[in-house]
Order: structure tokens, then sequence, then C-alpha cells
């Protein structure tokens, strides 16, 4: 049984980590950490809090605090999974400082679906070649920080990198309580191919990090991403 801590537990995605987790045999939830401790609800401060032995931390808050969460987990030498979004290079590339020493797996969408898309976007570009004009669309919630999507970043960094192209545009949309919505589109003068996936409910990040949390506690260390997670080739590791 792999033993998990839950960082933003009190958070929509900390809560539907924590529920499906506990029907899942193969995992057990031994903490639960907020910013703020809450004795009643079972709520610790922090890492240092946590009594019990555990194998993996999963952290869903804030850049500032995922990374302080890394940090703590490096000292305790503890796997961590972090699905936090709006992280700059430079604290991705601390976090692949941390993942000499712990597991990391690091990813801004955590969807198995999601990741099947940045595949199939690979294969498009390699196939189409360079003659198509490329724009992203996504859509999220209004309570959605960052702009646009860690996961429109990412389809951008593929593209660019597979068909050379120097930008790619994407419109963002902050309205309502979308989960996520996210198009593709590849035009010529003859031809328009769309690629899209649509969120339904947040189980899919929640499901996608307990499989993170299963993957890395079974390793010593290094940095990974949901496609070393899922066993598919990927060319983009951010």
């Amino acid at each position: 049984m792999i033993r998990i801590v839950v960082s933003g537990a009190l958070g929509r995605m900390g809560k539907r980590i924590i529920a499906l987790a506990e029907k899942d045999p193969a995992l057990k939830v031994i903490g639960r950490i907020e910013k703020e401790a809450n004795r009643e609800l079972g709520i610790a401060g922090g890492l240092n809090e946590i009594k019990s032995d555990y194998d993996c931390i999963i952290d869903f808050t804030t850049p500032k605090a995922s990374l302080e969460c890394a940090e703590a987990a490096k000292k305790l030498r503890k796997a961590i999974v972090i699905g936090t979004t709006g992280l700059a290079l430079r604290e991705i590339a601390h976090l692949r400082e941390i993942g000499k020493t712990i597991p990391v797996v690091f990813s801004p969408n955590m969807s198995v679906g999601v990741n099947v898309l940045f595949n199939l976007i690979e294969i498009t570009c390699a196939t189409l070649g360079g003659g198509y004009k490329v724009g992203i669309k996504e859509a999220h919630h209004v309570h959605k920080k960052d702009k646009p999507s860690g996961t429109s970043k990412l389809m951008q960094d593929i593209v660019m990198q597979k068909m050379g192209k120097n930008n790619v545009p994407c419109e963002s949309i902050r309205e309502g309580e979308i989960i996520g919505d996210h198009d593709i589109v590849f035009e010529s003068e003859v031809d328009t191919l769309k690629i899209s996936h649509s969120a339904k409910t947040r189980d899919i990040f929640a499901l996608g990090a307990l499989k993170a949390a299963k993957f890395a506690a079974k390793k010593k260390n290094g940095f990974f991403s949901m496609q070393d997670v899922l066993g598919v080739k990927s060319g983009n590791k951010d």
C-alpha cells in the first residue's frame, strides 16, 4: 500500500484527490496539509507536522507553496507529485534540481487524455510540416489565475519545436465554472484540422495525480512528467 500526504487538502483538487484515494485499496491517505493548520479537521500546517511515515506527497497549491513543499520533501527524502500551474521556467528548473535527490513528478495537466493530446499534436506537426498556420484556444473557470494555461503553453512549445515556428497564438477565456477546454487548429489553403480535449470533471486530474503517486513511490529519484508516468514518448519534458 502506498501512503500519501495531500498538500492543499481543502482545495477543489485536494478534496477530490482524497475522496478518490480513499476508494483505491492500493492507496492510503495518512496526512492532510493546508497553509493554516486546523486540528479539528486533522489538517497539518506543514510536512514537518506529519508524524506518520508516508511514501509520497501530492501538491496542488500555488507555485510558491509547491516549491516550499518540494524543498521539505527533499529534506525528508519523500517522493512528490506536483500538479500546480503557473510555475516559471526557473521554478521548473529548480524542481529538476530537487529531482536529483528525490522522485519529482511535475505536470500542469495530469489528465491521461490531455497527455494523449500532446502526443497527437507531435504526430500532427511531424506529418503536416511547417506550411500550416496554427492557433490554440483554451477556456477555464473564472477562478483560474494563470493565463494562458500551463497546458496551452506546453501545446505551444510542442508546435514551436516540431514545426520551427517562432510564435503560436493562444486565445484564453475565463468564464463560469469551465473545468478545462483546449483546442488546437492547423489551417492551410486546402483544409483545416482541429484537435480538442474537454474536461468534464476534475476527477480526471485527480486520477492522474494518484497514478503519478504510484509511479513516483517506486523511484529513487528523478524529474518526471506524465508522459513518463504513462510510458509514452514525448519530445517535450516541461
